[in-house]
């Protein structure tokens, strides 16, 4: 794998060749409810930003109409069992940083589950506080290109205040914001006409742990794979680049 091949574009990448819908679907209803039980029962998109980017995440992951709404529906009628945010945070193999971010009914079932699968890599589940210094919270948006180049998209995207773009495959463009201004950036962007793919607040690695060789690379890449599909885990965030020429 050649370039600096970052864990979202390779996540990006996989995920649309993967055939996990039913796995992925119950996670996006799982960040559904969460978002509507944080804000006190509310189901209304256009007020609940976080319930709005949940369901437009459903949404490109082509989750059916009726699925998001009852999903919107158990959640504003408390009729779920109870759940519970967790963050994680450890070392992976050949000390990688990563930050787990999942939603649960049971915390004393995921944390040893998590725990082991860190184990199992040879890395280390930690502390709160460990790895979070080497990340900041950022607003995310991805787009397609149609047409337009990095440049393009990048003068564009300033003038509404982004701080950043990167290459997110051969289609599509990351665009970088601070946290609190992903709303104003994503409602300009589509104001403008452009494609909007995804939008989220991520911790972005303010420095990367290079990983080279087929050895390393296999290692890593299946670890993050684990933690990636286990049912209460939402997001996966860490600091590895594979190197060119790996």
């Amino acid at each position: 794998m050649s370039g600096h091949s970052k864990w979202s574009t390779i996540k990006r990448q996989k995920g649309a060749n993967d055939a996990k819908r039913g796995q992925a679907f119950t996670k996006l209803s799982k960040a559904i409810s969460m978002a509507i039980r944080e804000s006190g029962g509310n189901a209304d998109p256009d007020t609940n930003f976080r319930l709005r980017l949940a369901i437009d995440a459903a949404r490109a992951a082509n989750m059916p109409k009726d699925t998001i709404e009852r999903a919107s529906t158990r959640a504003a009628g408390k009729a779920e069992a109870e759940m519970f945010e967790v963050v994680y945070e450890g070392f992976g193999p050949f000390g990688i940083s990563v930050i787990v971010e999942a939603i649960t009914d049971n915390k004393q079932r995921t944390t040893p589950e998590i725990k082991t699968l860190f184990d199992k890599s040879g890395g280390t589940l930690g502390v709160p506080g460990s790895v979070h210094y080497q990340f900041i919270q950022k607003g995310q948006i991805t787009v397609s290109k149609d047409g337009r180049t990095l440049d393009d998209i990048f003068l564009i995207a300033a003038d509404d205040g982004a701080e950043d773009v990167e290459d997110a495959g051969e289609q599509e463009v990351h665009i970088y914001t601070l946290a609190d201004g992903l709303g104003s950036m994503r409602k300009s962007l589509l104001e403008q006409g452009f494609t909007i793919t995804g939008a989220e607040i991520i911790h972005k690695p303010i420095v990367y742990k290079q990983i080279s060789g087929p050895d390393q690379i296999e290692k890593v890449l299946t670890f993050m794979e684990k933690l990636d599909d286990h049912d209460d885990v939402q997001k996966v965030y860490t600091n590895f680049e594979i190197v060119e020429g790996s």
